[in-house]
């Protein structure tokens, strides 16, 4: 977070256990020391951060306040869906599309996608324990805690960890 934006992800290392934890803090650590580079910059530290590793899939958005946009990437398994409302805007869940890859193993052409911050705008990001399309249980009027949960609740798989983060930005004015 800063005064220009903010860095939201989410990470999910490849595997269970001690290895995963592993990969998961190195692609942490990284976005953490290096949050004010562009998303694609973002993503060449980690692969190369990660390589001795499991590899993870990863989704990153940067919410640039000045130039009032949202820039996501998105590699492997991770998905992510803006939901808008103002005047003049969508008001249909916009799904935010992640490329075929592995941070640290095979890492895919890098092409983020750009979209303006509305007078209310709304990011949820899911690792691949979250099963089906989840934007139909999106709300821009419930508490990003409680919808997270919501999520969890109705599209967690079993037999698989899962991680929601949900982000509100109101008036972006």
């Amino acid at each position: 977070v800063s005064g220009e934006g903010v860095l939201v992800a989410v990470i999910d290392a490849l595997g269970h256990g001690e290895q995963a934890s592993r990969a998961a803090a190195a692609a942490a650590r990284n976005l953490s020391q290096y949050a004010q580079e562009f998303p694609v910059a973002l993503v060449q530290r980690c692969h190369a951060e990660l390589r001795p590793t499991r590899g993870a899939a990863l989704g990153i958005a940067w919410f640039d306040w000045r130039r009032r946009t949202v820039t996501w990437l998105g590699v492997g398994n991770v998905a992510g869906v803006l939901l808008r409302a103002g005047d003049g805007v969508d008001p249909r869940p916009l799904p935010l599309i992640a490329r075929a890859g592995v941070i640290g193993d095979q890492l895919p052409a890098l092409r983020p996608s750009v979209r303006p911050l509305a007078a209310q705008t709304l990011l949820a990001l899911a690792s691949d324990g979250v099963a089906g399309d989840f934007s139909a249980a999106l709300s821009l009027v419930m508490a990003p805690q409680r919808l997270a949960q919501r999520i969890l609740d109705r599209y967690a798989r079993r037999d698989d960890d899962a991680t929601v983060l949900v982000f509100r930005c109101g008036d972006a004015s």
